[in-house]
């Protein structure tokens, strides 16, 4: 993902800097990708301020640093979502119960489906 069409400024260096390559975002998953992506979307909507997030974003490493001084095991993105599951709880954009629920959900779903019924994996489509 290129950073020079982004509406927020990213921190490169400090405890907020996402994974880069070569100046470029660095994603593991498919999900950390529409992570990121609906965090920007909705700051660009106005939902709060890129330093309502940072500061929870920050605040999310500090916890897992916290509970894990070894560092094994880091997931950036991990806490990129705790940052805006609590963001959206705080702000009462959406009940954390909701949040919880919905990604209990989403983790059942075999690998390879999308958000529509559809395995890429096999090329099946099992419908909603």
């Amino acid at each position: 993902m290129s950073l020079t069409h982004l509406p927020v400024e990213l921190d490169v260096d400090g405890p907020s800097s996402p994974p880069r390559a070569n100046g470029e975002l660095v994603f593991a998953e498919p999900w950390e990708s529409r992570a990121f992506g609906l965090t920007v979307a909705l700051y660009q909507d106005g939902l709060f301020s890129w330093d309502d997030f940072k500061d929870r974003l920050i605040a999310a490493i500090a916890r897992w640093e916290a509970a894990h001084p070894d560092g094994d095991g880091y997931r950036y993105y991990a806490c990129w979502l705790e940052a805006l599951q609590t963001l959206l709880d705080d702000q009462q954009l959406l009940p954390e119960d909701d949040i919880r629920r919905r990604a209990a959900e989403l983790a059942q779903r075999p690998a390879g489906h999308d958000e529509h019924g559809h395995d890429h994996a096999h090329g099946h489509d099992h419908g909603p």
